[in-house]
């Protein structure tokens, strides 16, 4: 018989009882919420649960997901990072367009811009490209922020503008001399690592300056979940986006990738890396590539951070201040 769980106990301040955001920030989150799911509904958009819990979880690199033991056997599961998975065997099954508004978790995530748990609006329109996409995006988030224009931009031509290089077709070499001074060890780093320095050092801070700024083609190695096509310049790139205000990353859209067994192929191709990373490989989900198999949609879907969006909304500049409770105060 396994004895009593272990528990290591967690230092709590007691001066830290009360709420970061004030009430009347609460109170304005409970508004965004309300005028979110008014949006979804009035368009048809049928709101869904999926487990916030499950025994399989991203394999992304970049997603460090949270584990946890719900069984007596000790079995590993995860906090979701993304409803992403369990919503597209919706879709498969049929659901027609959904969305979900939850909680999703994220590891090692913090700071004025992160916390471990946050909250996500993900949605997904069977039938949309990402033109159409974009153009609803655009119009929820005004229900938040009114007033915004829209700006479009490519992710060769915002590097080429605040960094000088060419993303697709400069050395890695370039890369790490344009980086250096940005990261300690950053010469040892690859060239999507690089990429994704250079971008938030160099660009992002220009992003979204009185617009919604949307940024679109980006490198097909960064597609993650996004089918892939080629651009004008004839280099292979992610038919997905991000739009950013003020600096601040709001959403990422996807030209949702149908097939299995690319789907596959990309989960080893993530694998591989992150044992590349020292970090444990991640078991595929079986029944999302089965789902898929049967038949997902041609879709267009996309992941709205709503603590974000308050925040621009609000003009507050930390998480902290739009969240009743961050980790530091749970």
């Amino acid at each position: 018989m396994r004895g009593a769980p272990t528990f290591r106990p967690v230092h709590r301040q007691a001066e830290h009882w009360a709420p970061s955001a004030s009430l009347e920030t609460l109170r304005a989150r409970a508004g965004l919420v309300t005028r979110i799911r008014a949006f979804l509904a009035a368009r048809g958009v049928l709101e869904v649960e999926t487990p916030q819990l499950a025994p399989v979880t991203a394999t992304d690199p970049l997603l460090d997901s949270v584990p946890a033991q719900p069984f007596r056997d000790g079995r590993d599961w995860f906090l979701q990072t993304s409803p992403e998975f369990a919503m597209k065997r919706l879709l498969a099954a049929g659901s027609g367009p959904i969305y979900q508004l939850g909680k999703c978790f994220r590891r090692g995530e913090e700071g004025p811009r992160h916390n471990p748990e946050f909250t996500m609006l993900e949605w997904y329109r069977p039938g949309f490209d990402l033109e159409a996409l974009i153009a609803e995006v655009g119009e929820l988030i005004a229900v938040a922020v009114p007033g915004l224009p829209l700006r479009r931009d490519s992710y060769r031509s915002l590097f080429a503008q605040h960094a000088g290089i060419d993303p697709f077709r400069d050395s890695d070499s370039r890369l790490r001399e344009s980086a250096a001074g940005l990261a300690p060890d950053a010469a040892d780093w690859d060239r999507d690592a690089l990429l994704d320095l250079l971008f938030s050092a160099r660009v992002e801070p220009h992003l979204g300056d009185g617009c919604l700024h949307v940024v679109t083609d980006f490198p097909a190695s960064q597609a993650a979940l996004a089918r892939t096509r080629l651009d004008m310049q004839g280099d292979r790139v992610a038919a997905r986006f991000e739009v950013f205000i003020r600096g601040l990353e709001i959403a990422n859209g996807y030209d949702e990738l149908c097939d299995p067994q690319e789907l596959r192929r990309r989960f080893a191709a993530d694998n591989a890396e992150r044992l590349r990373r020292g970090l444990l490989p991640v078991p595929s989900d079986e029944r999302l590539l089965a789902a898929m198999t049967q038949g997902l949609p041609d879709c267009a879907g996309v992941a709205l951070g709503v603590d974000r969006l308050l925040m621009v909304a609000l003009g507050k500049t930390r998480i902290d201040e739009v969240m009743a409770f961050t980790a530091e105060r749970a």
